[in-house]
């Protein structure tokens, strides 16, 4: 096959499609580049370019790859899967093993139903939420992303900040009317939405640990007092796991820090890297989904076979405990060596478990404003140094490093010192 340059297939992409990606973040213009690379192939913790340039990835996919890229049992798993038939439009035993994976790992959730994307399974949760309790008004928080979902794209997270949109053109300001943002680890602020609206509060929806403005983590009680709130209230408290579910424990964060929601939302690891999430709570919540209940939902390909062999193929691994102490130990190595290669005042490393954001900021970041205050020009001349020597992190200040399986010492050492080079040159 000939080698084709990125500008010349950058090129043609913005001929194809708008901007040249599939996805804004994928353009990799907010850490000042005209143009990105194109991915030819992938193994391990290493992505190869169309011009044959080999990187090591902290991406990851942007988190759903644990075992790395074309891991042999996920691709075997898959292979298999393909030889049976691509898609049925019907139920297969694949869904219901992949389904009763999910039961035993997540304590909150007594059934599941699987869906195509992460966007997809928090719609379905929310409108779920708002159906069971008859009620419209939901309460989020500024810099949580939870899908490109109108109602939900208030004061959103991800790429939203990281192309500085407040929120999208096209979406009626009706459309988020009852949609309610507090700021992210702020107990009061929630207590006064919830005073204000609870008798027409459906549902309390918060990333556990925010993965979409960088790693912010839970501030000791916070959870606990989203969970009292809606008990409280009658409203239903929603958790989007979709990055941290099967990361941070096998039973996501909810395992970790000890709080249940009513529903939960789970994407990326769920499915091995191929396109699978999936949202479940109490059987008695779940029955009031069509065809048990009135509430429609329904998808052509959710629960393809494809998927359900890749997800199956991971989550069945991850019941061995030591995998969580596996990744702890890499995640640390990450997070000491990189605290010890940058200034304090100048740099900040935010991990839990196996995700990690190196915050350019002098302090500790708790919310969106504190991760919008963010050196974003200089990360961005971090990127490009690490980029130009082999390294592959986030193109945005706003996301994390996911630490994988396949990421050892060799591969964390090689970053801190990189990182540190950079930080003694600029």
């Amino acid at each position: 096959m000939a080698v084709r340059t990125r500008s010349a297939l950058y090129r043609r992409a913005l001929e194809l499609i708008p901007g040249g990606v599939n996805s804004p973040v994928r353009a990799m213009r907010a850490v000042g580049l005209d143009e990105p690379f194109f991915v030819r192939r992938a193994e391990g913790a290493y992505l190869e370019d169309a011009e044959g340039k080999r990187y090591l990835d902290w991406v990851c996919s942007w988190g759903p790859l644990l075992y790395g890229h074309a891991d042999p049992e996920t691709v075997t798993a898959v292979v298999e899967a393909a030889r049976q038939g691509t898609t049925f439009g019907a139920p297969t035993e694949g869904e219901v093993e992949l389904a009763a994976e999910i039961v035993d790992a997540v304590p909150s959730i007594e059934q599941v139903r699987l869906v195509s994307s992460g966007t997809e399974a928090a719609m379905s949760a929310v409108r779920l939420a708002r159906g069971a309790t008859r009620r419209d008004r939901i309460v989020k928080f500024a810099g949580c992303y939870h899908g490109h979902v109108d109602s939900l794209l208030a004061s959103a997270g991800s790429g939203l900040v990281t192309l500085g949109i407040p929120a999208s053109p096209g979406v009626p300001s009706g459309v988020t009317a009852d949609t309610i943002v507090c700021p992210f680890n702020d107990i009061a602020a929630a207590a006064a939405a919830v005073e204000r609206y609870g008798e027409g509060l459906a549902c309390i929806l918060v990333e556990p640990v925010a993965g979409n403005m960088g790693v912010v983590p839970p501030e000791p009680g916070f959870l606990e007092a989203l969970r009292a709130l809606c008990d409280a209230s009658g409203a239903l408290l929603v958790f989007d796991e979709v990055i941290s579910g099967f990361r941070l424990a096998r039973g996501g964060a909810q395992e970790r820090y000890g709080v249940h929601p009513d529903l939960t939302i789970l994407g990326k690891i769920v499915g091995g890297g191929l396109p699978l999430a999936a949202f479940g709570g109490k059987a008695a919540l779940m029955r009031e989904l069509a065809p048990a209940g009135e509430i429609y939902q329904a998808g052509t390909l959710s629960g393809n076979p494809l998927a359900t062999a890749a997800g199956l193929s991971v989550l069945r691994r991850l019941r061995d405990p030591s995998v969580y102490d596996d990744l702890e130990r890499r995640g640390r190595r990450l997070e000491q060596g990189l605290a010890a290669a940058v200034p304090p005042d100048r740099a900040r490393v935010q991990r839990v478990g196996a995700m990690c954001t190196l915050f350019l900021a002098s302090g500790p970041v708790r919310n969106l404003d504190e991760a919008s205050a963010c050196d974003t020009d200089r990360y961005g001349a971090l990127f490009r140094f690490l980029l130009e020597r082999g390294i592959y992190l986030a193109p945005s200040q706003f996301e994390a490093m996911f630490v994988s399986l396949v990421h050892g010492d060799e591969e964390i050492d090689r970053t801190v010192e990189a990182v540190g080079d950079f930080f003694r040159d600029h």
